[in-house]
């Protein structure tokens, strides 16, 4: 089979680690963007990236680039390419855009010119043509503009790559799964130790955390991909990366434990936990963190999203306080992790934080932060703790 060029669409700040994951997964000219990654790899490495990748949203396989810089010349570059290599008369398609361009600033448009295109094409054939589906298109086309140079691709994904297939249940304000993969890829998470989330909501940063501890292809739970429907898909191939994948799951051997005040929360969790068939690494119980103490013996690896005010009514000021307070006080030998995009509120933890990393949840800007609790006399000599 032979190599063809690829992009990984991620969050912004996992560019780097996205990199480092098509590396070892064996990718090929790995080259980093903005919130992009472009690689090279064959067809069953298309199937295995989609796979396996935690930190990437959709992988998309470039088929033409071309210059265009009004309707006229992008309809044309769009009515140049091929389409009956990879659509039918009978089947179905849809049309996403993302744009940065000065002659098009409307995706709708672009959207419809490009539908024009592909289906004039077609009546021109046979007189008959393929039809538009937005919900289960037998092709996914994407079509980037930058400036004045047009990218059309094929999505290999469909649906964001996030849609792992194991999360039934949310709560108020749940973290999406890819970025939860990768604050536990930043913050060093390779389940050499134990695994706290104090206040896990659906479980999504616990369920991520087991995948990761024993190396589970992260879109195992996944009902189907884009590439299924189109016209060189190989089942055969498919099972067969799919196999070697999971030949490569390791042993985990510490505890991995979530708490939630919240008894719907906890109920949630555990269905999500059970849709994901992990809840045998996974324990889930009622619990206030402000109330919890350490449990285990040895190194302890805590990652977790508490809320920002955003869509729970708290007071920020003494919320952000006691989880300081509680990590100081009943915590030792910890690594904290949490992501914040209440600014503000991080001075009130009364902790100095080790590392600060930029990145979004959703639209919001926020920042991963890491606290270290040492071992240390019941006086409070913590190394970080401020004056």
């Amino acid at each position: 089979m032979e190599n063809f060029k690829m992009t990984a669409k991620t969050f912004f700040g996992f560019e780097e680690i996205l990199a480092k994951e098509l590396q070892l997964l064996g990718a090929q000219k790995v080259e980093i963007g903005t919130r992009v990654v472009s690689f090279m790899g064959d067809k069953g490495f298309m199937y295995k990236a989609n796979l396996a990748l935690r930190t990437a949203l959709k992988i998309l396989k470039p088929i033409k680039t071309f210059k265009a810089f009004n309707d006229k010349s992008l309809y044309e570059g769009i009515k140049k390419i091929d389409w009956t290599d990879y659509l039918n008369e009978h089947q179905t398609f849809l049309v996403e855009t993302t744009l940065h361009s000065e002659h098009f600033n409307h995706s709708q448009f672009v959207a419809l010119k490009t539908k024009d295109a592909i289906v004039d094409q077609f009546r021109e054939l046979n007189g008959k043509r393929p039809s538009i589906d937005k919900d289960f298109p037998d092709l996914q086309i994407h079509v980037h503009i930058d400036r004045d140079t047009v990218t059309v691709s094929l999505d290999t994904s469909g649906a964001s790559l996030h849609h792992r297939g194991y999360r039934s249940a949310t709560n108020i304000a749940p973290i999406n799964e890819v970025l939860a993969a990768g604050m536990l890829i930043l913050s060093g998470w390779e389940g050499k130790s134990h695994f706290l989330d104090p206040m896990c909501g659906s479980g999504t940063i616990l369920a991520e955390a087991a995948m990761i501890a024993c190396n589970i292809p992260a879109n195992i739970n996944r009902k189907e991909f884009a590439f299924e429907k189109w016209n060189d898909w190989d089942a055969e191939l498919f099972d067969d990366i799919l196999e070697s994948l999971l030949k490569k799951t390791r042993e985990f051997h510490y505890t991995i434990r979530g708490y939630d005040k919240a008894p719907s929360a906890v109920s949630k969790a555990k269905d999500n936990v059970r849709n994901a068939n992990l809840d045998e690494y996974i324990t889930i119980t009622n619990e206030n963190f402000f109330d919890s103490k350490k449990e285990t013996e040895g190194p302890l690896h805590m990652v977790f999203n508490p809320p920002y005010g955003e869509r729970l009514d708290i007071d920020m000021e003494r919320f952000y306080r006691e989880i300081g307070d509680t990590l100081k006080q009943n915590y030792p030998n910890t690594n904290a992790w949490f992501i914040t995009a209440n600014l503000e509120a991080l001075k009130f933890v009364g902790l100095k934080p080790s590392r600060k990393i930029k990145l979004f949840n959703g639209k919001l800007e926020a920042r991963l932060v890491k606290y270290e609790m040492y071992e240390g006399s019941k006086k409070g000599k913590y190394l970080n703790t401020e004056e």
